[in-house]
C-alpha cells in the first residue's frame, strides 16, 4: 500500500480535507458580522469560500455589544499533518469613524519582514484571498455608511510559528491567514514542496543572485558557521533536489550552489534528483565507480559495494588515498544538474562528511576563487 493514501489520524482509507486558516477567518469574520448586526446569539455560519464551495463552521467563544462582536472558529485540517490543526482563528469587529472596511491582524498573526511575498512587507500576513473574502463577506452584511474594524487573531499562532516556515520566510510572531482556495488538501508533501518554493521567492527578492541548496542540517551548518552565510540564502531542500533546481530556474536565478552529505549528492551524480530511498539507490555503487576511476583496486571496489552506509566508504578512500574521487563525483553532480536545468542555471557543489568535513568540491577550486567570495558576500 502506498504510503501517501494512509490517514495519518485514522489508517488506511480515503483521506478527508480540511480547511485553510483563511476559510476559518473568513467564517470567523462573518460570524461577528452577523452577532454585531443582529445582536444575539449565532452558533454556526455558511460561507461560499473562494472554490464557491458552501461550507458550515461552528462558532465559539462569542460576544457582542453595540459597536463591537467577536466569535472564533477552530481550524479543522481534515487529515492533513498541519501544526495548524485545533487552534482558534478569531475575529474582532469594531465601528469605526470612516466608511471602509479596514483588515488587520492581532495576536498570533505574523508581520512580513521580508519582500518576496503577497503580502507588503511591515503589513500582518493576511494573504489576498482571504482578504478579500472577509471584505466581501462582512461588507454585504454591514452598514457601507459605517466604517469597520476587523481584525484576525490566532493567540495559539505565537508559540506554533516558531515550528513552521515563517521564520525562514520572514514572518515574524505568528502565524499566516492563507488559502486559495478554502480547502486544505491532506498532501502534507505538496505543502512541504510549495513552501521551498515559496523560500526561493524570498532570496530572489532580496537581489541577491545565489541560492545555497543545502540537503540537511550538516550543509547549512556548514554554510552559516564556516563560512558566516546569512540564513536567508540557505533553503534546506531535503530529497526535492530536482524539483528545487527547477523552480529556481522559473524564477530566473543566476547560481545555486548544491551542499550537502555524499549520501545524498551521490545520487544525483547518478541521475536520480528525488534522493529519497523509495526513489531508487545508487549510492556505493557510484563511489565505487569513482574510486575506480582514481586508480582503486578491485579489492578495494568491492569492499565499498559491501558497505551499509556512503559514510563508511569515506574512511576507506582516504585511508587509501582516493579523496580525488569525491571532486569527480562533485563535478558529475554538478553536470547532471545543469543538463537537469537545460543550461539555463550555473552550478556549484560541496560534497559534505557526517563531520561536517568537505570531501569534494566543483569547481575544484571552488573555496579559494573570486566567484566563491562574491557569493559569500552576496549572502
Amino acid at each position: 500500500m502506498d504510503d501517501e493514501n494512509i490517514s495519518p489520524k485514522f489508517g488506511a482509507r480515503s483521506l478527508r480535507s480540511g480547511f485553510t486558516t483563511g476559510a476559518c477567518a473568513q467564517a470567523a469574520a462573518k460570524g461577528s458580522a452577523l452577532l454585531l448586526l443582529n445582536q444575539k446569539m449565532i452558533y454556526s455560519v455558511e460561507v461560499e469560500l473562494p472554490n464557491k464551495e458552501m461550507s458550515v463552521f461552528t462558532l465559539i467563544d462569542q460576544e457582542f455589544e453595540r459597536d463591537y462582536a467577536r466569535c472564533a472558529v477552530i481550524k479543522d485540517a481534515g487529515d492533513d499533518n498541519d501544526i495548524t490543526d485545533g487552534i482558534k482563528i478569531y475575529c474582532e469587529i469594531r465601528k469605526s469613524g470612516d466608511s471602509t472596511i479596514a483588515i488587520k491582524g492581532g495576536k498570533g498573526v505574523g508581520i512580513v519582514t521580508k519582500p518576496g511575498l503577497a503580502v507588503p512587507v511591515g503589513e500582518h500576513a493576511i494573504n489576498p484571498v482571504p482578504r478579500k473574502m472577509i471584505d466581501r463577506d462582512v461588507g454585504a452584511l454591514l452598514s457601507q455608511d459605517v466604517g469597520f474594524v476587523v481584525e484576525i487573531s490566532a493567540p495559539e499562532g505565537v508559540a506554533i510559528a516558531e515550528k513552521t516556515f515563517n521564520p525562514r520566510l520572514g514572518i515574524k510572531g505568528g502565524i499566516s491567514i492563507i488559502g486559495t482556495t478554502g480547502i486544505v488538501e491532506p498532501k502534507s508533501k505538496e505543502a512541504y514542496m510549495a513552501s521551498l518554493a515559496l523560500e526561493i521567492n524570498v532570496v530572489k527578492a532580496s537581489d541577491r543572485g545565489v541560492v545555497f541548496l543545502a540537503s540537511g542540517y550538516i550543509g547549512e551548518d556548514l554554510l552559516k558557521n564556516r563560512f558566516g552565510v546569512d540564513d536567508g540564502a540557505i533553503i534546506k531542500i531535503g530529497d526535492h533536489v530536482g524539483f528545487m533546481l527547477h523552480e529556481c530556474v522559473k524564477r530566473d536565478i543566476e547560481m545555486a550552489v548544491l551542499v550537502g552529505h555524499i549520501g545524498k549528492l551521490a545520487k544525483v551524480a547518478a541521475g536520480l534528483f528525488n534522493t529519497h530511498s523509495k526513489t531508487g539507490d545508487a549510492r556505493l555503487e557510484t563511489i565505487a565507480a569513482y574510486a575506480a576511476s582514481c586508480g582503486a583496486s578491485s579489492e578495494i571496489v568491492n569492499r565499498i559495494l559491501g558497505l551499509e552506509l556512503s559514510e563508511q566508504a569515506v574512511e576507506i578512500l582516504r585511508e587509501n588515498n582516493i579523496m580525488p574521487a569525491f571532486d569527480r563525483i562533485a563535478k558529475r553532480v554538478v553536470e547532471r544538474s545543469v543538463e537537469y536545468c537545460r543550461g539555463k542555471m550555473k552550478i556549484s557543489c560541496i560534497i559534505l562528511s557526517l563531520n561536517g568535513d568537505i570531501l569534494g568540491t566543483e569547481p575544484l577550486n571552488l573555496l579559494e576563487s573570486e566567484e566563491w567570495k562574491r557569493f559569500i558576500s552576496l549572502a
